[in-house]
Formats: C-alpha cells, structure tokens, sequence
C-alpha cells in the first residue's frame, strides 16, 4: 500500500489518533470495515489485538509517521469540518516547529493482553486412604507375657521391685487400657492354684502423685493403686 490510502482508511487512522493512539474498535465512529482494518494493519500503520473477545487497534511508528506528513490527505466529504482543522492544525505545527506527538500527548496505557491459557490439566480427586484395620486383641497369654516384660523394663530386669504402674503404661501404649487392665486382674489372681504371683501398692507421697501417676492408676475395688510387683 502506498502513502495515498483512501479517505475512509484515514478518517480511521486519525480517530485513532484522536484517542492518543490507540482504542477498542467497537468504540470508533463511523464503523470499521474489516477491509479496512486488515489493509492498515497489512500496511505496517496498525496493529489489531483481540483482549476479552474485543478488537484492540493502535497506531504503530509507521502510522504515525504517516499521519505528521499527511494532516491535508484528503477524508471522505461529509468530514470538511476535519479536513479544515487538520489544516489548521498542519499550519501551526509548521510555524512552531512542533510535531504531531508533543500535540497528541501521551497515550493511557493499553490493557494488557491476555495471557495464552494453558489447557488444565485434570486433576484426580485424591482417594482417601483406607482406615487401618483395629489391631487384633491379644490373647490372655500372650498379654500376659507383653505386661511381664514391660514390667521388667521399667525394674531393669529385676523381680519382685516395685514398678510405677504410670510407667508400664507407657511401654504398653499401645494396648488398650481395658484390655490391659483385665490382664493385670488375671495376674493379681494367681494361677490355677490360687497362688498369688503380683501384688499391688499405693504411694503415700504427695510429691510423688504427680497427674500422670494418678491417671495411670489401677482401680480393681474402686480403691487407686499406683505399684506392681510380680514376684515370680
């Protein structure tokens, strides 16, 4: 395309102008043919950007180089009152020396474009894992054999030694304390013969009661019991 672009095309170019260089196409009267668009962005003075489903066009350097050379092209004949201030215009810039930038002024900025969306990618829904399965009860012996060697960790190996029952609870954490304290009444029972093998005590220290000695306690009458001994 030469300079010499029609008169519509320039009434184009110069109600871009008008908005400091740039505006949306819906925006600009008379309506933008898309020959017309296509020709200016194909001549290099335009460029067309679609932000949010809408036509960005702004006035590129060739554009508005065009323009600060041709404020007489000629535009379309219902625009003579244009014509006539775009020569008026032409004439002061020739005698001040001004150019058609400093007369615009700077443009508002343009809306960003938008950024290119990348396809989302599918995402699982996380499985909620599986509740573990309830530890299978212990039997009576095998309990039994658990709480006498809980028991002499806490004495240090030694029979027949007092042992803070706040403590054995703790190395058998992980039995449950019903459980754990019908095992330790079977062993307060004695054996087949009625011979007593453990015994019970209570701490009469205050001091020593601390909160976690008296929650651990065993209550087999309702009376609270702080020390085992398993004699044997």
């Amino acid at each position: 395309m030469s300079d010499n672009i029609t008169a519509r095309q320039a009434l184009i170019m110069w109600c871009l102008l008008g908005r400091h260089g740039w505006a949306f196409q819906r925006d600009i009267l008379p309506e933008v043919d898309r020959k017309d668009r296509e020709a200016l962005v194909a001549a290099g003075y335009i460029t067309s950007t679609m932000i949010n489903r809408t036509l960005l066009l702004k006035v590129e350097d060739r554009g508005w180089h065009w323009a600060s050379t041709h404020l007489e092209a000629k535009l379309p004949p219902a625009m003579v009152v244009l014509q006539n201030w775009l020569g008026r215009l032409h004439d002061f810039l020739a005698r001040s020396g001004g150019t058609l930038a400093d007369f615009v002024g700077p443009a508002p900025e343009t809306p960003p474009e938008p950024a290119t969306r990348k396809p989302r990618a599918r995402v699982r829904k996380p499985v909620p894992p599986k509740p573990p399965k309830p530890p299978r009860p212990l039997s009576p012996t095998a309990l039994r054999k658990r709480i006498e060697v809980a028991y002499l960790l806490v004495t240090g190996g030694r029979k027949a030694e007092q042992a803070l029952l706040s403590e054995l609870r703790l190395k058998l954490a992980d039995v449950n304390r019903d459980a754990l304290d019908a095992g330790l009444l079977r062993i307060l029972q004695g054996d087949k013969e009625g011979k007593k093998k453990a015994r019970l005590g209570q701490l009469n220290d205050s001091k020593a009661l601390t909160q976690s000695v008296r929650e651990a306690a065993f209550s087999p009458g309702g009376e609270p019991y702080h020390l085992l001994w398993i004699q044997s």
